[in-house]
């Protein structure tokens, strides 16, 4: 089955918290994050089947526009993004690293979403928000020429949205920096 993803920020964590109750009263949709993030942000990230996903997602939207920061309806995700969500990723491979850094968690999602599908790289871990001021970061793993195609291809959407902030491509990164990834 393929499942899509529902990404929204809010500029208040009450209302936040209200959306999150409406957007699960609203569809059959599941919950991946509902929670405060830096800068006194709320992220709000919803799975399910895309037509749920897109009338909880559509609710928000219309019910909380002048709290919305940023949104995002995935529809037919890459599996292994949805893992990374939930800190579930493989054993890195000790390739080159790509780093895709973005002002927004929905950005930074979409930024994975095309990566994953537009080279042979694997997602070394997907940050959103916390402890990163707000932001984004993705961490991608693969041959050089792989990793350097997926974060061209990720990054393009944050840059088109003007949400980009930087991308980094090492291909053969010093062996305790695979430590701190």
């Amino acid at each position: 089955m393929d499942y899509s993803v529902g990404v929204l920020e809010l500029k208040s964590i009450a209302k936040g918290v209200q959306a999150s109750d409406d957007a699960l009263k609203s569809a059959g949709v599941s919950l991946i994050s509902a929670q405060p993030i830096c800068p006194g942000k709320f992220e709000l990230i919803v799975t399910g089947e895309l037509a749920q996903v897109n009338a909880a997602v559509e609710k928000i939207r219309s019910t909380y526009s002048t709290y919305l920061i940023d949104s995002v309806l995935l529809g037919r995700i890459e599996p292994t993004v949805i893992k990374a969500l939930l800190g579930a990723q493989p054993q890195p491979k000790q390739g080159a690293v790509g780093t895709i850094e973005t002002y927004s968690v929905a950005s930074a999602i979409l930024a994975a979403d095309n990566a994953v599908k537009s080279a042979n790289v694997e997602i070394v871990e997907l940050r959103t928000a916390r402890g990163v001021g707000g932001k984004g970061i993705v961490f991608l793993t693969g041959e050089i020429a792989d990793v350097t195609a997926a974060v061209e291809s990720g990054s393009k959407y944050a840059r088109d949205e003007g949400l980009f902030v930087a991308s980094s491509v090492i291909g053969a990164p010093h062996s305790e920096l695979w430590n701190f990834l």
